[in-house]
């Protein structure tokens, strides 16, 4: 397919393909598991990613680990279990699996039996932290998959929020509401933000990155009264596979970082976490107004979400069409090139090309 195929003509109409052919979100990718408060030294918690139940937990030395959360014993879960900053102790038996997932110790074993407990292996999965954030990966070969993202800032951070919402919809339509401008004046319809009645019309240049697109930095919209209150700032908005959206807000010397990333928890649920960076001193004081703002924000995109979710199980298509919907196209293609590139062992190449679309919101 040509790159001028890619970038598609502004009166193309496209039915997305049902979602049954992209229910499964990509193995070989990034999860945000954890963003809110720290894991904290000799400390262990249950997550589940593409419904996959695993332990994590940091070692009395530091060092995280994420384990498949199931004792190969009976089969009850390890998070259940003791864990002394070493190992975890099974509450079913008392096998003790090391941060390697190794066994290290059968309680029941009497001298004399020749079974060696070194020879169990729970199965362990690669684990990283990036600014406060802990990130799980699944598949095979992560050194090929979208990186982990960095958002740190050039200066000491002075105000960081994170909050999360559980939706119970499919991963892909989650992911579309990152990237979707037409719905913010009427999803997010506030006097504190933007109003629907304010609707304006939006130009925006983009240009591919290596695993996503990128909408270059421009000056905030004048009928968002959030970024009036910073001074219409400059923003520019990443968004990388596997499912995150990156703004980043430049005043002068200083920025705020405002991402938001999907995680899935299986066939039905997505995870939204929102977690806001800043090195700007005067956003400390307002750190419990921002919580409460981010939170009213995924609360708002939950609900349509769900909704939307009820009317895709009747009719499993989506009709995209127009400028707005690009991004959303894009990101179908996205995510089948690299299916397609992880499925052949080739290496993902990013087709798309730089474009300037326009909308309404």
């Amino acid at each position: 397919m040509s790159r001028s195929t890619i970038a598609m003509d502004a009166s193309t109409t496209t039915e997305a393909p049902p979602a049954n052919e992209f229910r499964e979100p990509p193995r070989e990718a990034w999860y945000c598991v954890k963003s809110a408060g720290s894991l904290a030294t000799g400390a262990m918690a249950s997550v589940t990613v593409l419904g996959e139940q695993v332990v994590i937990g940091r070692t009395k030395l530091g060092e995280l680990f994420a384990l498949r959360d199931r004792c190969p014993h009976r089969g009850a879960p390890l998070s259940e279990g003791r864990f002394d900053g070493v190992a975890i102790t099974c509450p079913f038996h008392g096998w003790r699996f090391g941060a390697d997932g190794r066994c290290r110790a059968m309680p029941t074993l009497v001298d004399g039996d020749v079974t060696d407990p070194g020879q169990v292996k729970v199965g362990e999965f690669p684990i990283r932290e990036s600014d406060g954030i802990i990130w799980l990966y699944l598949g095979q070969r992560p050194e090929l998959a979208p990186p982990v993202p960095v958002l740190a800032l050039a200066g000491k951070t002075r105000c960081r929020v994170a909050v999360s919402v559980l939706v119970e919809a499919s991963y892909d339509l989650s992911v579309l509401s990152l990237i979707d401008p037409g719905h913010v004046g009427y999803v997010h319809n506030s006097w504190w933000w933007r109003p629907t009645a304010t609707a304006q019309e939006k130009v925006k240049d983009f240009e591919p990155l290596p695993f996503g697109f990128r909408m270059k930095a421009h000056k905030a919209a004048a009928n968002s009264r959030g970024y009036r209150l910073l001074g219409r700032p400059q923003t520019e908005v990443d968004f990388l596979l596997p499912g995150q959206r990156i703004e980043r807000i430049r005043l002068g010397e200083r920025a705020i970082v405002n991402a938001t990333f999907a995680t899935p928890i299986d066939t039905r649920r997505t995870l939204l976490t929102n977690v806001l960076l800043s090195d700007l001193p005067q956003l400390m004081p307002l750190a419990p107004v921002i919580r409460w703002a981010g939170h009213a924000f995924l609360r708002q995109d939950q609900r349509i979400l769900e909704l939307a979710q009820q009317g895709l199980e009747r009719k499993p298509t989506m009709l995209l069409l127009g400028q707005a919907d690009r991004l959303a196209q894009w990101y179908f293609c996205l995510k089948r090139d690299y299916a397609a590139a992880r499925r052949e062992g080739t290496v993902f190449s990013n087709r798309l090309g730089p474009e300037r679309l326009r909308w309404r919101t």
